[in-house]
């Protein structure tokens, strides 16, 4: 298995400085990952830097308690577009899901999937926070919208993805949306878990790790 093609290499604390961001998008360079997540400030930095390279830059709109407004998500999606990201991970209105309101949930991750353009919309759904009804509730929310992926967590929530989950938004969205599992991915035990319920991406930071663990590291 090629474990990088799974790889969005992420860097989303607050406190990251550029030297940090450097540093992840020459890992994800020299690993060939899918790409680096990064926050909206970054985006030009990191394509810059990835310039060449065929990694992707993806970053966060709504982040991390998705609780902005349609609008103002979808000038972040414009704006990140406009900036030089290949993909948007957006979290959904969790207040607004728990509160039933699907109408709002549908709109506004389609304001961000119209923003976003041909960038590949991932919708975060903060499985931690949800029942499973609201997961699904959620999934076909997303799916319905034109998302791309759903995805499990934004890594600020009170728990990350699980291989229960991950089968269950797949079996929700089926073959027409893919599954992104997110935060607590940090060992190949954990990715071979993840990726065997339904995911084809891996939100980590220990991609390299877990790659290196494959005995597939890249020459120097």
């Amino acid at each position: 298995m090629d474990y990088a093609r799974y790889m969005d290499h992420t860097v989303l604390k607050p406190e990251t400085v550029r030297e940090t961001v450097a540093r992840f998008c020459d890992e994800a360079r020299r690993y060939k990952f899918a790409a680096v997540c990064v926050n909206p400030c970054w985006i030009a930095f990191a394509r810059e830097r990835l310039q060449g390279s065929g990694v992707k830059v993806a970053t966060v709109i709504g982040f991390p308690l998705g609780a902005n407004t349609p609008a103002t998500k979808a000038f972040e999606a414009r704006d990140a577009v406009a900036a030089g990201a290949d993909e948007v991970d957006m979290v959904i209105n969790i207040g607004a899901l728990k509160d039933r309101d699907d109408d709002l949930v549908a709109r506004d991750i389609a304001g961000v999937v119209l923003a976003a353009g041909k960038a590949p919309v991932k919708v975060i759904i903060e499985t931690s926070a949800l029942s499973d009804e609201e997961k699904e509730r959620a999934c076909r929310l997303a799916a319905g919208a034109g998302a791309a992926f759903v995805k499990t967590s934004t890594g600020f929530g009170k728990g990350g993805a699980t291989p229960e989950d991950v089968a269950l938004m797949k079996r929700v969205v089926g073959p027409g949306v893919q599954v992104k599992a997110s935060t607590g991915v940090k060992t190949r035990e954990d990715a071979d878990r993840l990726i065997a319920a339904g995911a084809t991406r891996l939100g980590t930071s220990s991609g390299p790790a877990i790659v290196d663990a494959a005995g597939q590291r890249p020459r120097a």
